[in-house]
């Protein structure tokens, strides 16, 4: 047994099976541990943001890590943008980063680089000299880690650079897996003093575990019992939702929205998340968006117990039985004609099945959200960190976690071609993925933003960094070179006779729409 034998047997006995790779020379000896373990399941991406985002995907469905296998520093640079994601949404995630031998990376070859100041931007836990006999040892380190809190938004990313050494040379050993300590409780007075302050005009702030059906539902009560509000941020990792399911408003986006939404509150009561801020800094809007005198008061950090402590609220308020609003199952028109963003919306959340898996990402595909709520049960990702091209990967890996489930990728036309890797592995592993592009053949988000800055219309050259059209990118031809049924509509019947065909299918399909 060598140190790579040792440590995938020692991840496979802690029930961590799946690694989503793109190895180089570094790592043939891991390779090679993993095809001796027939329970661990190896899944080959073209591009190691498809990794990362995948292992996102993966994790926040799971509910633990998969592992990725990068190659050297470069290749760990190429997955860091999904690894940003995967920060800000709390997702537990391992990355294996091959490395030179100790002693070859002394001598500067053409791939050597700093790795662990790499690993830093998007890791709460990096090891990075292991030797083969304590290899083992230290992926059982790196699982605890991930498996455990940290605060704010350090996040639950464990990076192990691996020299090559370590892994050929020989171990004698499989480690145990390491204790994982449980999540503190808020304290009980902090909890009295929330309920305290609670009127008619706070704000509950959901985030992270804060919306977990039983916390959601925690929430939704004393709402209702107080009188108050309660919201989710902008941007979750993940809301399970559907009808029956309590309603939460969700926080807009532009800050000058989000500051009209809280213009009647003067308490926000933070259960997972964060202040309200600016997802960009302008220069005439405050970062900051509570009004000037609420009082922003924390019930739990988002390392704590957020569900233990809204239970905790809710007996104090006398709230266990309250009976707030639930989203409702509503029929709604079959949109005809041209394809709009809402009119793809509707036909996707009239379709979807129950127990879908929706992954956003920047585009029209956020649209979706309200439709499904009131369509089916189902499980919608979000692009957490802004970082674009999450939405294919993370739908691969929600695909892995859950086999059964109904999976989309909604992406803007733009976002998808950041990582449109993503397609050729879900055709290898038959992946239930129905990807929708929304088409609009411009980056729309940054021709808003361009105006925003107060200009009348966009010129030439500006609107040129925009413009998507000049050559069209045919998506629907692009993703049948990768293994992909794709189809390209213009109308909502089309549409919406496609869509159901593509739910009949056991593989993934592509459908291009035309906004």
């Amino acid at each position: 047994m060598n140190g790579a034998d040792s440590l995938i047997a020692g991840f496979v006995e802690s029930g961590i099976t799946v690694c989503f790779a793109n190895p180089g020379t570094s790592e043939m000896h891991l390779v090679q541990a993993m095809d001796a373990q027939p329970g661990f399941r190896g899944i080959l991406c073209l591009f190691e943001g498809v990794c990362t985002g995948a292992a996102d995907g993966y994790a926040r469905i799971a509910g633990k890590p998969a592992v990725t296998l990068l190659h050297l520093g470069p290749g760990l640079g190429n997955g860091i943008a999904n690894l940003h994601n995967a920060r800000r949404a709390g997702s537990p995630v391992i990355n294996l980063v091959g490395n030179h031998s100790l002693a070859h990376e002394a001598l500067d070859a053409p791939l050597t680089s700093d790795i662990k100041t790499l690993a830093k931007n998007v890791s709460q836990w990096v090891h990075h000299d292991a030797q083969a006999e304590d290899l083992s040892d230290i992926g059982m380190q790196a699982l605890a880690a991930t498996l455990t809190r940290s605060k704010g938004t350090q996040g639950q990313v464990a990076t192990l650079i691996i020299p090559a050494d370590a892994c050929w040379n020989p171990a004698e050993r499989i480690a145990a897996p390491k204790p994982v300590y449980p999540m503190p409780k808020v304290a009980e007075d902090q909890v009295a003093a929330v309920a305290g302050a609670l009127t008619s005009r706070s704000l509950i702030l959901l985030d992270r575990d804060g919306l977990l059906p039983a916390a959601r539902w925690a929430a939704a009560k004393i709402a209702a019992k107080v009188g108050c509000r309660v919201a989710m941020t902008a941007f979750p990792a993940r809301v399970d939702s559907g009808p029956g399911f309590p309603e939460v408003e969700k926080m807009p986006y532009f800050p000058e929205a989000v500051m009209q939404t809280l213009g009647d509150v003067d308490h926000i009561v933070l259960a997972g998340a964060s202040e309200p801020v600016s997802f960009f800094a302008y220069p005439q809007t405050p970062s900051r968006l509570a009004p000037e005198n609420c009082e922003i008061q924390v019930l739990a950090e988002s390392h704590i117990d957020v569900q233990n402590a809204l239970e905790q609220l809710e007996a104090l308020t006398g709230a266990a039985d309250a009976l707030p609003l639930c989203y409702e199952r509503t029929t709604y028109d079959r949109p005809t004609g041209g394809l709009s963003t809402r009119s793809v919306a509707t036909l996707i959340a009239q379709a979807m099945p129950e127990g879908s898996i929706l992954c956003g990402d920047s585009g029209g595909g956020a649209a979706v959200l309200e439709p499904a709520q009131r369509s089916a049960a189902h499980t919608w990702l979000n692009l957490t960190g802004g970082s674009i091209g999450q939405g294919g990967p993370a739908a691969i890996g929600a695909a892995i976690a859950a086999p059964g489930a109904q999976v989309f990728a909604l992406l803007g036309d733009g976002a998808s071609m950041y990582t449109i890797q993503a397609l050729w592995t879900q055709a290898r592993e038959n992946l239930k993925i129905i990807t929708i592009i929304f088409n609009n053949q411009r980056y729309g988000i940054l021709e808003t933003e361009y105006l925003r800055l107060g200009v009348n219309e966009v010129g030439d050259r500006a609107g040129a960094l925009f413009d998507l059209n000049r050559p069209l990118i045919q998506f629907a031809d692009l993703a049948i070179s990768l293994g992909v049924p794709g189809h390209r509509v213009t109308n909502c019947s089309d549409f919406d006779e496609v869509l159901r065909g593509a739910l009949e299918c056991s593989g993934p399909t592509l459908i291009e729409v035309m906004l």
